[in-house]
């Protein structure tokens, strides 16, 4: 159906032409789903934006062919390409908060491109877009079909998208990380969803994404993509069992394994040195595996050591609500339980994971704790000191001793001040060293510490990757030598490999620094790899708290068990 024959992707700089994607080829066939995955970076994306021809051809050169059923859409105009997307090829991209008009209601948008594409007049096209939002199975149609982007979840969003993918019935559907940002169970319901579609429309498709656990759930035939080459291609069950290349080694190695228990995790340079690919072929996951093996005495004996002490920070039925539908005289008729009566301890030195759903209250919960979010009720002691009862610089000097690392890194530094500044600053405030030319000493000394360069001191944040952004955040979180610091959901937007080396990278701090954490995420095998016990939250609540082994092994709650169920097993 999809012939793709030495397609090569270059971008125009200053410095010539940058190759992104090198002289690659694949077939597509009808009803069969092609998997795409490598890292950001590796030309997965740039690929489907030449196969759709939606990249600038004033900006990128491209050479090779693409046939959709003998017709090369390389030489067609860009009328008949505009033909061509939607009703025979369409895209899901990864972020739809950014793709869906915020200004526009959900169904206006959709109905707009169906009468764009079909001709419909208004009605019947909104009568399609509520049998489409139907059938990807969004609740209560009508609603959203009134509703803004803003008003309904991430999960929602992105069926929205796939609805307006699905419009004009296409032949072949590309999808661009469409779980990336989403929840482990939304993802593996959006999967379904796609996988269910695909079935019911006899449609091929072409999957995208970082993460060989998704792509194992959902494709038939799985391309590994290195520096824009195609380095390993292989049925699903072959590639999985038995991979070849060091690079698909990596990538299969470093997701965090529910039924292990390692020091730290595999990284794609532990399979091959990048100067000469061939130099650690012969390297196995199991033999990386075992070198990384944290024995169960070895578990016991930090059990014993941690839980002997007295702990460092103890919640006592802490509550946070939050007013909603005020009234006429502004006597609010309802409330939120963001945080709902919640108690737990936290011992010096410990990781505590915490997991859960988005909107389950991790988050404010963690805001809470550092009075950044007002409780309603509830006690709240660090080192044997109430902090509700401390006035706000009292409150300052307690929080030198707790941080937190927020989840997105790009929103929590200011793009105007280099990154040297933003780690200078606490340091400023809290009048740490006599003067700056030691503050700089030290920050210098933090960005070597978390494998950053001292060039990067000067640089903004906007010259660095994901990956190098959430280490500066770390840097920053540990420049006022805390105690206790928050990592809120610190990984979660990282591609595998890159959560792999900041995933190693807390823990080493922590032996290092003495560091205590409460680590929250909405992936439960991430929790589990990192945390010495961990409590799971629904709903405002805590519904579950142990050891990792005894939730995973044996869950209480159903909420519990869903998760579970969630993880990827590739």
């Amino acid at each position: 159906m999809l012939k793709v024959k030495n397609l090569e992707v270059s971008f125009k700089t200053g410095d010539g032409l940058f190759k992104a994607v090198k002289n690659i080829s694949f077939d597509l066939q009808k009803g069969q789903t092609i998997g795409i995955v490598g890292e950001s970076g590796s030309g997965k994306s740039v690929t489907s934006l030449a196969l759709m021809r939606l990249l600038d051809t004033d900006k990128t050169v491209i050479n090779g062919e693409v046939l959709l059923n003998d017709v090369s859409l390389c030489k067609l105009s860009e009328g008949d390409m505009r033909h061509i997307r939607g009703n025979r090829m369409a895209m899901i991209f990864q972020e739809p908060m950014t793709s869906l008009n915020p200004v526009l209601t959900c169904g206006f948008q959709l109905t707009e491109a169906i009468r764009l594409h079909s001709g419909l007049n208004k009605a019947a096209a909104k009568k399609k877009t509520i049998e489409l939002f139907n059938e990807v199975q969004l609740p209560r149609p009508e609603a959203i079909f009134d509703s803004y982007p803003h008003q309904i979840s991430g999960g929602q969003k992105q069926r929205v998208m796939i609805a307006m993918a699905l419009s004009c019935n296409p032949e072949i559907l590309i999808a661009d990380e469409p779980t990336t940002a989403l929840d482990v169970t939304v993802q593996k319901t959006i999967i379904e969803l796609l996988l269910c579609l695909k079935k019911a429309r006899q449609m091929s498709l072409i999957f995208i994404s970082h993460d060989l656990g998704v792509i194992k759930e959902i494709a038939d035939r799985v391309m590994v993509m290195y520096k824009g080459q195609i380095v390993e291609e292989a049925n699903t069950t072959d590639l999985f069992d038995h991979p070849s290349h060091p690079y698909t080694k990596g990538l299969l190695a470093c997701r965090p394994s529910p039924n292990q228990h390692l020091k730290k995790l595999p990284i794609v340079a532990d399979f091959f040195d990048a100067d000469n690919i061939q130099n650690k072929s012969a390297v196995t996951i199991e033999n990386i595996r075992t070198l990384y093996h944290y024995p169960e005495s070895e578990i016991e004996t930090r059990k014993a050591e941690l839980y002997k002490q007295e702990p460092l920070l103890t919640i006592d039925q802490l509550s946070t609500w939050f007013p909603v539908n005020t009234g006429l005289l502004g006597m609010s008729k309802k409330v939120v339980k963001a945080v709902n009566n919640v108690s737990f301890k936290v011992y010096p030195g410990e990781t505590l994971g915490l997991v859960g759903e988005s909107g389950c209250g991790k988050t404010t919960l963690g805001r809470t704790i550092l009075r950044l979010i007002e409780p309603t009720a509830g006690n709240i002691s660090f080192e044997n000191t109430d902090l509700r009862s401390l006035k706000k610089n009292e409150l300052r000097e307690i929080r030198r001793n707790i941080q937190i690392i927020f989840q997105d890194p790009y929103s929590s530094l200011n793009p105007k001040l280099t990154v040297g500044q933003s780690i200078m600053e606490p340091l400023q405030v809290h009048q740490f060293y006599a003067n700056n030319t030691k503050r700089k000493k030290h920050v210098l000394e933090l960005l070597e510490r978390v494998n950053l360069l001292p060039e990067h001191f000067n640089r903004y944040p906007h010259e660095f990757s994901g990956g190098q952004r959430q280490r500066i955040v770390i840097a920053r979180a540990l420049a006022l030598q805390p105690k206790f610091i928050i990592c809120d959901e610190s990984v979660s937007a990282l591609d595998v490999s890159v959560q792999a080396q900041v995933l190693n990278l807390i823990r080493e701090l922590q032996q290092e620094f003495k560091l205590t954490y409460i680590f929250i995420s909405h992936d439960l095998a991430v929790i589990k790899h990192i945390s010495d016990r961990m409590m799971v939250m629904n709903k405002g609540e805590i519904i579950e708290t142990g050891y990792p082994d005894d939730i995973y092994y044996r869950p209480k709650d159903e909420y519990t068990r869903n998760l579970i169920a969630s993880i990827p097993q590739g």
